[in-house]
């Protein structure tokens, strides 16, 4: 099937074959798209924008904190600060 054109070469958007063409295309890609729920992003702050140390994500978030400070004071990197 072939498209109507205006003078200008572009489709003619008025024409019922186009907006079938538009319908099919919308069809075809909600037939693609997941139906899976999206989880939600955010992490469980507070109000005042720390983490919510209660919840199992801000558990993990402190004891990543504890080893990087731990880290941070380790002799080891302490030399390295040393000689940078």
């Amino acid at each position: 099937m072939a498209l109507k054109k205006t003078a200008s070469g572009k489709i003619d958007k008025r024409t019922a074959a186009y907006k079938e063409m538009v319908a099919r295309a919308k069809n075809a890609r909600k037939g693609k798209s997941s139906n899976t729920t999206i989880k939600k992003k955010s992490s469980s702050r507070k109000a005042n924008g720390s983490y919510d140390l209660r919840t199992k994500e801000g558990k993990a978030v402190a004891e990543r904190m504890a080893k990087a400070r731990k880290a941070k004071n380790s002799w080891k990197n302490k030399l390295k600060k040393l000689f940078k």
